[in-house]
């Protein structure tokens, strides 16, 4: 399947493809705050345009780009390397177009003690 979303002023849109059968819901202290529920794709199904400015933060080991709006401060997916090594996103689905957030299975993963 094909989504679409963007963040809230619509200067970052984007289309990811594939299943979504879970999210994750990370409780390190970024994650917590900004509410993110992450959906995990291989960075080449996602796809995305920038209307005017995205910002990228890293924190702790510096090991994932999480990039926002700079406009509207929407963290819209991050990007890092999975557990195989391949280049995964990490989008946050709550951007998603027209999806049901509650009808995902949500995983909770200890991004605090990690």
């Amino acid at each position: 399947m094909q989504y679409q979303g963007s963040c809230h002023c619509g200067d970052i849109s984007f289309t990811a493809e594939g299943e979504i059968g879970q999210v994750m819901e990370c409780n390190c202290s970024y994650c917590s705050r900004k509410g993110h529920l992450m959906w995990f794709v291989p960075q080449d199904k996602l796809s995305y345009t920038v209307k005017g400015k995205m910002s990228t933060y890293r924190f702790n080991k510096h090991v994932i780009d999480h990039q926002f709006c700079a406009r509207c401060g929407i963290g819209v997916f991050g990007m890092a390397t999975g557990p195989d090594g391949k280049p995964m996103a990490a989008i946050n689905a709550r951007c998603l177009e027209g999806v049901d957030l509650d009808a995902f299975k949500r995983v909770h993963y200890d991004g605090r003690s990690v």
